[in-house]
This record gives structure tokens, sequence and C-alpha cells, in this order.
């Protein structure tokens, strides 16, 4: 009887570390595209956090570590793809490689699961401590280590318009605190209604209420802010100048991007594309990232052929390219660039990329790595350029952003702090073929538009290319994989939001919360066993 009941036991610790934790996991990653079943997000954390109510501090991190293992490997699961596919690397490496992202994410959440066990000693603290700790962890994820803030949880409501304008005040961080208090609501009712303990203590009747009330009474406010300022949002918009924008997607396989045979058949395209928007009028034309697979300016025969284009078209352009700077005869950085070129084909400015991408863009620890190459093929690494900085189209201040830059949300801030009335975002996501990874993408990026109000232009080489009204509607978008010109009027507004002018507040309350917290627990910790020495 004895060895019947541990195997019992073994069974149930396994279930708790492992089943319900994958299972969280799981959850998560349904909850972003292309699965796209968001509602799951409402809940996605609970099982996790029933398997933490009968753990040690030690189980609990297994525990969360499982849960976030699961969740990056299944969300992130086509940086193999890239890796192996444009990065020519063996699968036996891209693998590894992928599952060091993963756990170095999924400690993230490891350390959520412990920190919960460990202050939320009574089932009360849950409510208050499971969305403070969330957060804060998301907001470190965002910076540490240069930051890798892609898909918080929050991200995974960008369909929902009003519940999303509180970013406006909060940033993202607003929607995964909203989503991590509904699970701790979900959770203590739970346990409530199965007469389940949390670290010994019954759940009473009162925090279960409460629990769900607070929460209840929190997204009401939510839905309630997100109303009135999707209605105030499109007052302003109809009130407000316009600018015509054409977007155009070129479609060109990566395969062949860089391929000196093809540069004159991309090109061509473009600018065929280009001359296609002619009859609609637009004001600007939007080219994606390294849209000229050479150095604008510097490669003259092909440079000549977009000028000429640019000047039939009779429209202003921005244009991808890379590009260099030169101290004599010597090359001393490498930018990845947007050249904003007017209709009579004069350059008006330029805007490097300030966030690069490690491993695409340049080598991190290049000096104890050299083995280690990047998947850009590109002569030297890239240099960041300046943070902030915009450029100015006929009295406009545009915001550029390549690449990934889009989902640092601090970028598009200093932006529009500087007054960009008009955010856009040039892209290749070629590199990740039909995964989820360009869906992801693009899901991020509407939240630039909500945050700071701003009408937002997404110009991707094989897409997904669009157009985000300030309200953060996706008012036009393209398939993956096609040739597409999409042009319409965009609202150019001024006013500034709370978090334009403020920033990650919401955030970084969070972390300090978090910090205080257990600085204090752990103080209590210390001072009751000084005690027990005393009577000892």
């Amino acid at each position: 009887m004895k060895g019947k009941s541990n195997i019992q036991s073994q069974k149930s610790n396994i279930q708790y570390t492992l089943a319900l934790p994958l299972l969280s996991g799981l959850l998560m990653t349904g909850a972003f595209p292309k699965v796209g079943m968001d509602w799951l997000a409402w809940f996605a954390l609970v099982p996790l956090l029933i398997s933490l109510r009968r753990l040690s501090l030690k189980k609990s991190f297994l525990a969360g570590f499982v849960a976030g293992l699961s969740h990056y490997l299944t969300l992130t699961y086509w940086l193999a793809y890239t890796m192996k596919t444009y990065g020519n690397l063996p699968l036996v490496l891209c693998i590894p490689i992928l599952l060091l992202l993963s756990a170095y994410l999924g400690l993230y959440v490891a350390v959520f699961s412990m920190g919960v066990s460990r202050v939320c000693m009574k089932p009360g603290c849950c409510i208050l401590m499971i969305p403070l700790i969330w957060v804060a962890l998301e907001y470190v994820r965002s910076f540490f280590l240069t930051g890798f803030p892609w898909e918080l949880l929050g991200y995974s409501q960008f369909r929902h318009l009003n519940l999303i304008q509180i970013t406006d005040i909060s940033g993202v961080y607003g929607v995964s605190c909203l989503l991590a208090l509904s699970n701790a609501a979900i959770f203590l009712a739970y346990l409530r209604l199965k007469g389940e303990k949390w670290q010994g203590t019954a759940v009473s009747r009162r925090v279960a209420a409460g629990s769900v009330i607070c929460f209840a009474l929190m997204f009401g406010l939510a839905w309630s802010y997100g109303k009135w300022r999707v209605a105030s949002v499109d007052q302003a918009m109809t009130d407000a100048p316009s600018l015509k924008v054409a977007i155009v997607q070129g479609n060109i396989d990566q395969a062949k991007k860089w391929d000196a045979a093809f540069r004159h058949a991309t090109i061509r395209k473009y600018v065929e594309l280009s001359l296609s928007a002619k009859p609609r009028n637009p004001d600007l034309l939007v080219w994606p990232e390294t849209a000229t697979p050479f150095y604008f300016l510097h490669n003259t025969g092909l440079s000549r052929i977009v000028i000429r284009g640019i000047q039939e078209t009779g429209s202003d352009f921005l244009i991808g390219s890379p590009s260099f700077v030169r101290e004599g005869e010597r090359i001393v950085a490498y930018h990845n660039s947007a050249y904003l070129v007017s209709r009579s084909g004069e350059i008006l400015g330029k805007y490097d990329k300030a966030h690069l991408v490690p491993f695409g863009e340049y080598v991190p620890l290049k000096k104890w790595l050299p083995f280690i190459g990047k998947m850009v093929e590109h002569v030297g690494d890239f240099r960041p350029g300046e943070e902030g900085k915009t450029l100015l189209l006929r009295g406009a201040p545009l915001g550029i952003q390549i690449c990934y830059e889009i989902i640092f949300p601090n970028l598009s801030r200093a932006m529009v702090k500087n007054d960009a009335a008009l955010l856009i975002n040039i892209t290749n996501d070629a590199w990740y073929g039909t995964t989820s990874a360009p869906y992801q993408h693009f899901s991020m990026t509407l939240f630039r538009a909500v945050e700071n109000k701003r009408s937002l232009i997404r110009s991707a080489n094989t897409g997904i290319s669009g157009f985000i009204d300030p309200a953060g509607r996706m008012i036009a978008s393209t398939p993956l994989f096609a040739d597409a010109v999409l042009t319409r009027a965009v609202p150019l507004l001024t006013e500034k939001t709370l978090y334009t002018r403020f920033g990650d507040i919401f955030a970084m309350i969070c972390l300090t919360g978090s910090v205080i917290v257990f600085i204090v627990d752990a103080w209590m910790r210390q001072q009751l066993l000084c005690s027990d020495r005393k009577k000892n």
C-alpha cells in the first residue's frame, strides 16, 4: 500500500511540475498569431498557477521554466527555419540555438513563478502580486541584454480596439497587467470552488469574490476609456490634414535579393509597381527595407534608374537601402538606412537604423565569438544610428523605423516626442517564409500607432504591408508573397499622449513595487529568523 501511495504521489508531482505548466505554455502560444485564439490569454496562466500552490521555491522555478520553455519554443519556432534557410546553418545547430533562446526567455516565467510562490504567503496577495511581477519581468525583458520584447502577453489582444486604447497611458504593459489580473482572479475563484488551499491557507469567499470584482472593475474601466478614446480620435482624424501614401510590396525572393544578376530586375520591378500608383497621385511612395540591394547613390548606374523612376512617377519617395560612411579612402561605418527623396530626385534626408539585430546586423561579443557570422549578406558590421531622429517631408516630420525596431515602444515614442506626425515601418520579413513570424511582427506594429495616436504605414518586401489608423484599426493590408501596391490618405495628428510624454512609467512602477515587496519580504524573513534564534 505504501509503495502504491508513493507511485501516486510521484505521478501527482509530475502533473504539477510538468503537465500543468506545459499546458500553460501552449495556451499562451495559442493566443498569438497564427493560431490567433486571443481569448486563451485570459486564463492561460491558470494551470501554471494551480501547479504552484503546493510546490517549493525550487519546484516553482522548474514549473515556470517548463511553461516558459514550451511557450517560447512553440512561439519562436520560426527562428530555426530562418537560420537554416538563410543563415546556411545545419539543422543540428539551429535547434540548439532555438533551445538556448527559448530557455533564456523561459527564465522570465521561471522567476515569475518562484516570485509568486515566495511573496504570496496568503491567497489575497495573489491578486496584486501576480500582475505586478508579470509586468515587471516583461519590462525587464524589453531592455535587458539589448532587449527582446517579442509578443508580450498584451500583444495578443491587438484585435480588440476598445481594450487596447489604455496603451496611450500605460503602453502594452497595461494590457498585459489586465490579462494577468484576469488569470489571478480565475485562479482564486477556482481554488475557492474546488476547496483547495494556497500555501496551506484556504481561499475565503471574500477573497475570491473580491478578486473577481476587482478584475471586472478594471476591465470595465479600461473598456469604457477605450470606447471614449476611439470616439475622440475619430473626431480628431476628421479635422486633421492628411497625406496620400502608396506602399509598394515588391515580393522579391530573399534567395535572389542580393544576387548581382537580379539587381536590375529588382529595381525595374519596383519602378514599374511605383508607376502603377501614379494615376492615384500619391504624395509619398514607400519602398521596403533594403529595397535597393546596393549602395544607393554610390552605385551610380542603378541609382540613376531609381531616380529616373522617381522623377517619372512625380511623387516623393522613401527608399530602404544599405549605406556607408567614408573618411578619405576608408569606410568607417555601415548603416541600414532609409532615404527620403524628393520627386525631383533631391535627397531630403536619411535615417539610419538605431536598434540593430544581434547576429543579423552585427555580432555581439565579436572579439570572443569570432566563429559566428551574420545572416545578412553585407561587408562588415552595421553601426546604429541616432534614436528619435525624424525626416521632414514638406513640413510634416516622419518617424521611420526599420524592421524589428518597431517592437521597441521607446523608439516610436522618441520620434513622436520629436514631433513625428506619421510613423513608417519598412521591413523585410521574407526571412520567415509563411511561418507565424510575419503575422506576429505585424500584430505588434499596431500598438505603436495606438500608444502615440499616430497613423502608421508598414511596407514589407513580401508582406505583411498595410495601413493602421491612430486608433489602431487595420485599414488595409496585403497578403504574404504577392506583388502589391496600396494607396491611402492618412490623417496627420499632432497631439501627444500621456505615454508619448512620460513613457513606461506604469511598467517602472510595477518593477519598483516588485523590488520593494521582495526587499521587505527578505527583511521580514530575516527578522523572524533572528527572533527564532534568540528564542532558542
